[in-house]
């Protein structure tokens, strides 16, 4: 299996953001047209006056305060808001490490990481990222215009991966409600392991509920080929980076069936940080990364969905 560090050492970040950029302006003067732009809208709205409410308007606008008081039905009128800002959180556990093939999981998220930062210079939206890891917080406030967001991201792209022994560091709840203004695209990408549930039983993490009420939420996810299915066949000796030993894969109904467990606490978890289907996206090692954000947003665009 393949334990790689981080993106190509061949190449330097910005030259790496250069390769992407041509691929990423095809896609929006060709392919995307107006959807990124729609996708990412949602409901993020700022509040004009109140109307009164006419057949038709939708019925979660109703100010029922203002109803009450004069009699008849009112609605809140919203307008769009001009910008879009896109907060990018990378969630860079040891985990990550993780890579059956050619490339690792921690380089394929760090490419869609930068295409998306990428889409959104070109849009002219601004965009700001987080990068969450054992070895500290890294924050940049969101910017506007392809030089700044293009430095943004080589920054991103540069950040040393965790030493795979690593202990996971939870994420700066608190710190992130602030970090980018109401109605922000947050977008949280990582591994999602299970996680231990609280008394309630979700395995929502702290703050988390908070996030989802100021920002709209979506998650990015990769998958390696071994985590969709292991490999059959003969035994495999693999290093386990988040328990840092090396392990062997008999292949066993055992090992199957604990995997498979795995799996499925995995979907649940995932499933419940990101009810809407429209608000996560999970992307293999071996797939192209960009056709995957553009059947994301084609798939959103096509449903008319809300954020």
């Amino acid at each position: 299996m393949a334990i790689a560090s981080s993106l190509r050492p061949s190449a330097s970040p910005l030259a790496i953001l250069r390769q992407l950029e041509w691929r990423v302006r095809h896609a929006v003067e060709n392919v995307l047209s107006g959807e990124y732009r729609s996708a990412f809208r949602g409901r993020g709205m700022e509040f004009d006056q109140v109307v009164k409410y006419e057949f038709g308007d939708d019925v979660r606008d109703i100010d029922w305060n203002v109803t009450a008081r004069l009699g008849e039905p009112y609605r809140k009128k919203f307008v769009e808001e001009r910008e879009v800002t896109l907060l990018l959180v990378f969630d860079d556990s040891p985990s990550l490490h993780f890579g059956s093939g050619a490339q690792s999981k921690r380089e394929a998220l760090l490419e869609i990481a930068g295409l998306v930062m990428l889409l959104g210079a070109v849009n002219r939206d601004r965009v700001g990222f987080v990068h969450a890891s054992p070895n500290g917080n890294l924050f940049r406030e969101p910017v506007r215009g392809r030089g700044q967001i293009m430095h943004l991201a080589a920054t991103l792209l540069a950040q040393p991966a965790p030493d795979p022994t690593a202990a996971p560091t939870g994420l700066p709840w608190r710190f992130l409600s602030r970090a980018a203004p109401k109605h922000s695209i947050l977008i949280w990408l990582g591994d999602f392991p299970p996680l231990s549930r609280d008394e309630r039983g979700s395995p929502a993490p702290e703050g988390w509920p908070v996030l989802q009420r100021r920002y709209q939420t979506m998650g990015f996810r990769v998958d390696d080929p071994w985590e969709r299915a292991l490999p059959g066949g003969e035994t495999i000796a693999a290093y386990d980076p988040t328990a840092a030993r090396l392990v062997t894969l008999e292949g066993n109904a055992a090992e199957r069936e604990a995997h498979a467990a795995w799996n499925a606490e995995r979907e649940s978890v995932w499933q419940s940080l990101f009810p809407d289907p429209l608000s996560r996206l999970i992307v293999s090692t071996e797939e192209n990364r960009l056709d995957a954000l553009v059947r994301f947003f084609h798939a959103r665009m096509k449903s008319g969905a809300r954020g």
